[in-house]
C-alpha cells in the first residue's frame, strides 16, 4: 500500500449505524486519504465524500492502516466527526478595517472574541462574510472547481482606492478581481456594505451598488448595514454615527435603485438592513421587496418576517381565558416593534401581563442597540427591581452558539440567581412569540 505524505486528520467520533461505522471505522482513527486524496481541509473531504461509493483510508491507533469501500447514498455523509469544523487552523483577518468592531471591544473578555477570522470556508459554512483579501487563486480554484456555495463577500466599496483605505489593506482593492472569476464561473454570492458616514456613503454607494449589479444574477443580494460603534474607540478611525435624517437617505437611495433593478433583473437586489427603518419612522418594506429574505442572518427582514409570522399564527385564532404574566427584555433598537406585537397580542390573551424592557447597552455603550450585543450584567442592572411576572423571556440571539452564555460569560442561571425570576430563550419567530402566550 503506497504511503500518503502529509498528516491526517484524527476522527472524534463515528456515527452509530453510519456506513462508515458499518464499515469498522471507530473513534481515534486517523484519516488519511478519501479515494486517494489527501484531505486537507472540509472542502476537500466533502468533495470526495459526494459519490455513492468512496474509499476511505485510515491508520488504527495501532499504527495499522487500512482501506474501506464505503457504499452509501449520493452526497451522504459517511459519518465521521472531528473536532474543528472545517479540519484545519481558522485563517485570521489580515486587514486594519477602519470599522472593525473587534477592535473597538474592552479588554478582559475571553480569547475567542478577539479572534477575526476570514476564512472563505466559514463563508460557506456558517454563512461568514468574507473580504476576498486573505483568498489565494488556490482558494478561488477550488471553490470553482468543488462548486462551494454560495460565497459571502464584505465589499464595502467598489473604489479601489478607497477600499485599500477603508481595510487597511494595500492589495484589498485589486482582490475585488476575485469577485470577477467567481461570476464567471457561475459561483452564487452574497454581498454585504458596511456603510461608514463621509467614506462609502452617499456617492460612493451609488458607484458601488451600480458596480456589484453587474455580478446579477451570481451575485444574488447586497445587505447595506450602518457600521457599529461602540464607546472604545480611543486612537481608532473618527467615525461617525448615522442619525435619522441620514438614515432616511441611504433608504430613499436603496429603494430608488431597487425600483430601477427590479425593472432591469426582476431582483430588488439591494437591501437596507433593518436598522436603517428602525431609525427613522418609515415602515419596514413588504414580504415581496426581499427577494426569499436572502440575508436574515444579516439583520435584512427580520422584522417584516416576524411580524408576518405572528399575524399568520394568529390567523383563526380565538380569544384565551388564559391568566398570568411574563415579561421580555431586548435591544433598545427593536424594542418599539416588540411592544407594537405584545399590545397586539392582548386582543387574543386579554387576561395576560406582558412586560417588554428595552435594555441599553452600557457595556459597549449607548450606540449600540441591536439585540444581539446585550450582556447580562445589562439585563441584570437593569431588571432588579422590576415587576418580571412568573417568567422572563430572552431572544435567542443573545447566546454563544450551543451554550446558555452571553457574551460577558454570564449564563441564564446566573441571571436566574441575580433576578430571582426563571429564565426562558424564545426563538425569533412569530410562532415562538405566540408560544410564550400559550405557555403560561
Amino acid at each position: 500500500m503506497k504511503p500518503i505524505k502529509g498528516a491526517g486528520q484524527i476522527i472524534r467520533d463515528v456515527l452509530p449505524d453510519s456506513a462508515a461505522y458499518e464499515a469498522g471505522i471507530r473513534a481515534d482513527d486517523e484519516l488519511i486519504a478519501i479515494n486517494g486524496q489527501r484531505i486537507g481541509d472540509i472542502f476537500d473531504y466533502q468533495y470526495e465524500c459526494a459519490d455513492a461509493e468512496i474509499e476511505i483510508r485510515v491508520r488504527h491507533k495501532d499504527g495499522k492502516e487500512a482501506s474501506y469501500l464505503i457504499e452509501k447514498d449520493e452526497d451522504e455523509d459517511p459519518g465521521l466527526v472531528f473536532d474543528d469544523g472545517i479540519m484545519d487552523e481558522y485563517r485570521r483577518c489580515r486587514n486594519k478595517c477602519v470599522f472593525c468592531f473587534i477592535d473597538q471591544m474592552p479588554k478582559g473578555m475571553r480569547d475567542t472574541l478577539y479572534f477575526k477570522d476570514d476564512d472563505s470556508r466559514l463563508s460557506f459554512l456558517q454563512g461568514n462574510y468574507v473580504t476576498l483579501t486573505n483568498m489565494s487563486d488556490d482558494d478561488i480554484d477550488r471553490i470553482i472547481r468543488y462548486n462551494l456555495e454560495p460565497i459571502n463577500i464584505s465589499f464595502q466599496t467598489t473604489n479601489p482606492n478607497l477600499r485599500n483605505k477603508m481595510m487597511g489593506n494595500r492589495h484589498a482593492g485589486a482582490s475585488l478581481k476575485k469577485a470577477d472569476r467567481l461570476f464567471d464561473a457561475g459561483v452564487t454570492m452574497n454581498g454585504q456594505i458596511v456603510l461608514c458616514r463621509g467614506l462609502n456613503d452617499g456617492a460612493e454607494l451609488d458607484r458601488s451598488i451600480g458596480d456589484l449589479a453587474r455580478y446579477i444574477p451570481c451575485l444574488e443580494s447586497v445587505s447595506v448595514v450602518p457600521v457599529g460603534l461602540t464607546k472604545y474607540r480611543d486612537g481608532l478611525y473618527p467615525l461617525e454615527p448615522f442619525m435619522k435624517e441620514d438614515a432616511v437617505r441611504v433608504i430613499g437611495q436603496i429603494e430608488a435603485w431597487q425600483e430601477k433593478l427590479y425593472k432591469e433583473h426582476g431582483t430588488h437586489f439591494v437591501h437596507a438592513s433593518d436598522e436603517w427603518y428602525l431609525m427613522t419612522d418609515k415602515e419596514v418594506p413588504e414580504a415581496e421587496r426581499y427577494d426569499g429574505y436572502l440575508q436574515l442572518e444579516n439583520g435584512v427582514g427580520m422584522v417584516r418576517l416576524l411580524e408576518d409570522e405572528v399575524s399568520e399564527a394568529l390567523q383563526g385564532h380565538d380569544t384565551v381565558d388564559k391568566k398570568g404574566s411574563f415579561s421580555i427584555a431586548t435591544g433598545s433598537l427593536i424594542y418599539p416593534v416588540i411592544s407594537h406585537l405584545t399590545d397586539s397580542m392582548r386582543e387574543y390573551y386579554p387576561n395576560i401581563n406582558a412586560s417588554v424592557y428595552p435594555i441599553r447597552n452600557d457595556f459597549f455603550g449607548e450606540r449600540v442597540t441591536v439585540t444581539g450585543l446585550l450582556t447580562g450584567q445589562d439585563i441584570v442592572n437593569q431588571l432588579k427591581g422590576q415587576e418580571l411576572g412568573e417568567k422572563l423571556y430572552l431572544p435567542e440571539n443573545l447566546l454563544r452558539f450551543n451554550t446558555e452564555t452571553l457574551l460577558d460569560d454570564m449564563t441564564l442561571s446566573d441571571i436566574e440567581d441575580a433576578l430571582q425570576v426563571p429564565v426562558g430563550i424564545v426563538k425569533s419567530d412569530g410562532a415562538a412569540f405566540v408560544d410564550m402566550y400559550d405557555s403560561v
